[in-house]
């Protein structure tokens, strides 16, 4: 029997391409409200509902096509600050901005077309036979969900933007991100988003079980946030935990700030600034604070400021860029003070900080005019850099979104600094939703963090992912708290994203198993729901 003459007929498929077509866009649009600015974090699990549901009565290239269409309404609502930065800081006609950020949406939205596609492949043409009612919402589309997160995350360098778990940190389910990071929460969001769906379409006991599945998931994981994973750690023998940080925003507009001319007053102005917050034990300059490279300003700047903070018993950290002398030259953080020490960013920003396929692209976007847009590729170090007597988590502006990739620094670092530059996407959802990456990042590690931006938003985060305090957007301004060097290891940085995966990679497993068990199909029931439109 299939799963709608179980279910008593009660479900009322799409069989009109347009009503998918519909329901596939405003879905995907949905999403980006659960995300930063908006945090309306349950609207991601009604956005899977509505992905989900959007599919039933479509297979095959109507399936894709309607996934594609999800991935279109999410991408084209929530990154679309990509164009700000190719016009209005890129120098590129306003029309050839818009077409390739048409272009990046389209490409980016392929991804959940796959999703679909595979997912519907699997429900209807294997499993639906005389698999469970549940096989579909419960196992596949949470596992096919996460696996594709993940794809995403590391394919042709990676764009792990707008998961579905990264909304969802204010929430019930914030309290899985110790234990299983963004991808446990994607995984949450996609296994509720099915319960719901059964809540709506089942009946007897089977609605009951997901009611009460729906129940123990949310309730069980705002437990956990009653857990303290990590805990204070002096630095040394007769010292506390706590460390009293400064963050410089210097709100150097983006148009002006690679100006010759303008390298001067900018660093009177990052100077000056430090001058008067030299009591704190650490003092933060943004991602490329200094516009020039550092031996250009060594002696301007370098030498004497170490030796005034060496002085203050303080420690600054810079960002700068740094050029070696095999002409190399890198997107670098300094640190000065008791200890000095430099780290370069590993994951550059294709297109912004270096070209790929640069020989045969060259000719065609000669007009592309970013500067400092062909960066080397820092060593495969850990993300560590010693800053007076820590050991601290370092990472430099997209960095910080790759889970992975702060994890290593982890369980030796005693906070995390990010130092980024998001003025390249003016006054859109783009800082905002940067600034929900640190606090994931946080949460995760079970770490404090720092971060100074160059025009917002600079925050210090607690190892909870609350916003301490923070620089509103395109102030100038020096922001002034504490944070505690911390030790210990929540269960994600023991495990990472292993855990996850695991129970994505089993689950789909299972959902094979059952389909091999009730009968493979290799044709579509041609009833109920599963029949093509």
């Amino acid at each position: 029997m299939t799963e709608d003459r179980r279910a008593g007929n009660r479900l009322h498929p799409l069989r009109d391409g347009w009503l998918s077509a519909l329901l596939a866009l405003l879905s995907g649009a949905l999403m980006v409200f659960s995300f930063a600015p908006f945090g309306l974090y349950p609207l991601a699990v009604l956005s899977l509902l509505g992905f989900y549901q959007a599919l039933r009565g479509r297979t095959g290239a109507r399936a894709f096509g309607t996934g594609w269409l999800f991935g279109i309404a999410l991408f084209g609502v929530g990154v679309a600050w990509v164009r700000i930065s190719l016009n209005e800081f890129g120098n590129m006609p306003a029309l050839i901005a818009n077409l390739l950020m048409l272009v990046f949406v389209a490409v980016m939205a392929l991804y959940y077309g796959l999703t679909a596609w595979l997912l519907r492949l699997l429900e209807v043409r294997v499993l639906r036979a005389r698999a469970p009612v549940w096989v579909g919402p419960l196992l596949l589309l949470p596992a096919l969900w996460v696996l594709m997160e993940w794809v995403r995350g590391w394919l042709f360098t990676g764009f792990p933007w707008l998961f579905a778990g990264n909304g969802q940190l204010d929430g019930p389910l914030g309290g899985l991100a110790p234990v299983l990071g963004v991808h446990g929460l994607s995984l949450a969001v996609a296994f509720s988003s099915g319960l719901l769906w059964g809540l709506w379409h089942w009946r007897g006991r089977v609605r009951a079980r997901a009611f009460a599945g729906l129940l123990l998931l949310w309730l069980g994981a705002g437990l956990l946030w009653q857990l303290d994973w990590t805990r204070p750690t002096p630095r040394a023998a007769g010292q506390g935990p706590s460390i009293q940080v400064s963050v410089i925003q210097g709100n150097v507009e983006q148009a002006v700030k690679w100006d010759p001319d303008g390298l001067l007053p900018t660093l009177d102005l990052y100077q000056s600034l430090t001058q008067t917050h030299l009591d704190s034990a650490l003092i933060v300059w943004p991602e490329t604070a200094v516009p020039a490279f550092l031996h250009r300003v060594e002696e301007v700047l370098i030498q004497p400021l170490g030796e005034v903070a060496r002085a203050a018993g303080s420690e600054v950290v810079i960002g700068l860029p740094v050029m070696e002398p095999d002409g190399h030259y890198y997107n670098a953080l300094v640190s000065l003070g008791s200890a000095e020490d430099r780290y370069f960013k590993r994951h550059l920003v294709p297109f912004g900080e270096f070209l790929p396929f640069k020989a045969q692209l060259r000719q065609l976007i000669d007009w592309f005019e970013v500067p400092m847009s062909d960066f080397s590729r820092g060593q495969a170090q850990r993300p560590l850099l010693q800053v007076g007597g820590w050991p601290v988590g370092v990472s430099i502006c997209y960095e910080d979104v790759f889970p992975e990739e702060v994890r290593q620094a982890l369980p030796e670092a005693a906070f995390l600094i990010n130092v980024s530059n998001d003025a390249w996407f003016g006054d859109s959802l783009a800082p905002h939703q940067h600034l929900q990456f640190a606090r994931l990042r946080a949460l995760e590690t079970g770490r404090w963090l720092v971060r100074a931006t160059n025009t917002g938003i600079s925050a210090i985060i607690d190892p909870r992912g609350r916003v301490q305090a923070r620089l509103p957007l395109f102030e100038r301004a020096v922001l002034t708290g504490s944070v505690e060097a911390r030790a210990g290891a929540t269960p994600f940085v023991r495990f990472g994203s292993r855990l996850p995966l695991a129970i994505a990679g089993l689950m789909l497993l299972a959902a094979l198993a059952l389909g091999i068990q009730g009968g493979w199909r290799s044709q579509p029931v041609e009833t109920g729901q599963d029949r093509e439109s």
